[in-house]
């Protein structure tokens, strides 16, 4: 089984107001994309890496991976309207998704660790029945499940509750299954696994890091920049 990462990396930065997309923002002299794909490049697991960029980017993610030695860069495919449509673009380049493990993992959430690369593909390796890995961390505050109007209606037990991250880690035939079948259906969903778990797949948690942030904001780039000194 080859190990491939999908790396996302077509994000706009309009959230961010920014001029250009975050994931090129620089910080201590390489783009926030590169300092993912260093880690993920790093693991003796990981056969290969394709990243999903704007259509205009392309050539500049080619530049930086060789500019940072990125050796496992497979190809660099043009993303979609959404990330979901994006992710769906990579898996249409594959001949056979049987033959693979497929990562997918954001392009800007850069404190991503070896752990979790490792401990997803052991998992699915070692337990056949099982369709994916998802790199998670406990809710420490308590949820409310609120009515259109603002009033509560639960409190759901905060042991049973989440907050997904990425690495997310499955057998590429399932994961290709998953999004034909929300692609047909015009089912959107809020990460891969949803789309996983909607065709009755099999997807096990493993301890994420809090610290594994996803750079969305102002104040995750502040996190960054001091996390990274």
């Amino acid at each position: 089984m080859k190990y491939l990462y999908i790396v996302a990396a077509a994000g706009s930065g309009k959230r961010m107001g920014l001029g250009k997309p975050k994931q090129f923002l620089e910080y201590d002299g390489e783009p926030i994309f590169i300092k993912t794909l260093k880690t993920i490049e790093d693991s003796k697991l990981v056969d290969e890496i394709i990243v999903v960029t704007g259509e205009n980017f392309i050539d500049d993610v080619k530049d930086y991976c060789r500019e940072f030695g990125i050796t496992k860069l497979k190809s660099v495919v043009s993303g979609g309207n959404e990330r979901q449509d994006s992710i769906y673009n990579v898996l249409n380049t594959l001949e056979n998704t049987e033959e693979y493990i497929i990562a997918v993992q954001d392009g800007v959430r850069p404190f991503i660790k070896n752990e979790f690369i490792e401990k997803a593909y052991e998992e699915l390796i070692n337990n056949k029945d099982l369709d994916g890995v998802v790199t998670a961390v406990a809710v420490k505050d308590t949820v409310k499940v609120v009515d259109g109007n603002g009033f509560i209606v639960d409190t759901p037990p905060r042991n049973t509750l989440f907050l997904a991250q990425t690495p997310q880690v499955f057998r590429g035939k399932i994961l290709k299954e998953a999004y034909e079948t929300a692609h047909e259906e015009e089912f959107v969903g809020t990460d891969d696994s949803s789309l996983v778990e909607r065709i009755n797949g099999r997807v096990k948690l493993i301890d994420g890091s809090y610290d594994n942030i996803k750079i969305t904001t102002v104040e995750d780039l502040i996190y960054f920049n001091s996390s990274s000194n």
